[in-house]
């Protein structure tokens, strides 16, 4: 089996200099849902320690106040809810039936909610027969598995090299690429069992961050690659049989199709006209983790571009920065002030009873005390000769502001998302207008119109894909 190590080496490099953005996307995901104590500072003797483990030290509980994912949640709501209320998209809708299939409703509110998360919305498409039925599908792709060269054009016109991931069985693996023959499925078998008792098979990363040449115990690690390469191109008429086709001009294709004409003038059939051009084509590969190409082939759908549907936001000069990143120090002040504020009130008085110890009759005990002050109907005899009485002491605690900080920083999280209470769907005050509340939601809806068109643009070259595939 042929390997091509220099397109692989091109591709691990791709995925390594995805590490950054992969971090920032783990560090907003941790924060959408709800792990938001994490952070590493440095305390007062220089110790790196997280910020949950600081708040405990000086004996507060780190609560959790999870705005971030309210504002993912509204996001998405008001595009599902759009997405109702919008007819169909004209040129650029696609059939109900892989629609239907691929449950795209779902899915697309999936990737969005990646979307506002990573600022990574990126989809596969590919024709294949799969157990639930035969056309065009659609995957969501993790950006943890994905991987392309560095480009800067919004559209993507500048990428050269993209690709993913896989983890499958070894059987799926020999199924897809064993081609019925059983040396080659014998050898598939060999390659991935020698990789499996290597001393690398252990570096298997995570879930978030996989490693690129291992997958996880028991599976086998398939990755795709896609590069763009300048090569001579067989293209193909076969008038017999009324159908296009391309292969490449290589040796072994050019035997190839010089003896089936060879025999087709034999036979007195009319031979395949070919006509061989000089261009620029997409070729994927699938490659084992030793380099190994378990397959190789030219775009094979009419669209004659690699599978994948990639949109990232804003991508100024090449810069991915997401809707949840802007947010992240207000949603870590928002948790300090809510911590600071439990820990206040837990240790301000509630209820607590003075009684001056010589005002205490003789007959009665402190516990006889406590257990009428407890009761609606008690009653509490003193002696008030001494001239003081009991008192009770209900503190408010003295948070020096912390509230109003608080308010402060959710109404400043709203201003810097332009999620504003009106279009998350809270209840408007008494006095708020049918108009004053419509014009909040628009307003708020204007202020998301980039992301969302950013999202439109996404699924109008998704949807080509799919057309293209037929």
């Amino acid at each position: 089996m042929e390997k091509n190590l220099e397109n692989l080496q091109m591709a691990y490099e791709a995925f390594q200099a995805g590490a950054e953005l992969r971090h920032r996307r783990l560090r907003n995901k941790d924060f959408t849902y709800g792990r938001q104590w994490g952070e590493v500072v440095v305390d007062q003797d220089g110790n790196a320690v997280t910020e949950g483990e600081l708040a405990r030290r000086v004996g507060r509980l780190p609560m959790t106040h999870n705005l971030t994912r309210q504002l993912v949640k509204s996001v998405v709501g008001r595009w599902r809810y759009g997405q109702r209320n919008t007819p169909s998209e004209g040129d650029n809708a696609i059939d109900t039936a892989t629609a239907r299939l691929n449950q795209l409703d779902e899915m697309d509110s999936r990737v969005l909610e990646e979307f506002l998360i990573s600022g990574c919305a990126i989809q596969r498409i590919t024709c294949e027969k799969r157990p639930e039925g035969e056309g065009v599908w659609v995957d969501n792709v993790s950006p943890a598995r994905f991987f392309v060269n560095r480009f800067t054009d919004p559209r993507g016109r500048d990428i050269e090299l993209i690709g993913q991931l896989h983890d499958l069985s070894l059987k799926e693996v020999m199924m897809r690429w064993g081609r019925g023959d059983a040396r080659r499925m014998a050898e598939i078998e060999r390659i991935y069992r020698q990789s499996w008792n290597s001393p690398e098979s252990t570096l298997i990363g995570t879930a978030d961050e996989p490693d690129f040449y291992n997958a996880p115990a028991g599976r086998c690690r398939v990755i795709e690659v896609w590069s763009l390469e300048g090569m001579s191109v067989n293209y193909c008429h076969d008038r017999e049989a009324g159908r296009l086709f391309m292969t490449t001009a290589d040796e072994s294709d050019r035997r190839r199709l010089k003896a089936l004409n060879d025999r087709r003038r034999r036979e007195d059939r009319e031979p395949i006209d070919v006509t061989t051009r000089h261009s620029l084509r997409w070729v994927c590969r699938y490659y084992a983790p030793g380099g190994e190409v378990l397959a190789s082939m030219l775009s094979p759908w009419k669209h004659s571009s690699h599978p994948f549907a990639v949109k990232m936001y804003p991508l100024t000069d090449g810069e991915v920065h997401s809707l949840v990143e802007d947010v992240i120090d207000q949603q870590r002040y928002v948790n300090r002030l809510v911590t600071i504020v439990d820990h206040v009130m837990s240790f301000s008085a509630k209820g607590v009873l003075t009684f001056p110890m010589e005002a205490l009759p003789d007959t009665f005990t402190w516990e006889d005390v406590r257990s009428q002050w407890a009761r609606p109907d008690g009653i509490v005899p003193y002696d008030g000769s001494y001239g003081t009485k009991p008192e009770q002491i209900v503190a408010k605690g003295d948070n020096a502001g912390a509230s109003e900080l608080l308010a402060l920083e959710m109404k400043m999280m709203e201003q810097v998302t332009g999620v504003s209470s009106a279009l998350q769907g809270r209840v408007p005050g008494a006095i708020t207008s049918a108009d004053a509340l419509r014009t909040s939601v628009e307003n708020a809806s204007i202020a998301l119109l980039d992301i969302f068109e950013s999202f439109r643009s996404f699924r109008e070259s998704r949807n080509a894909k799919i057309r293209g595939c037929w």
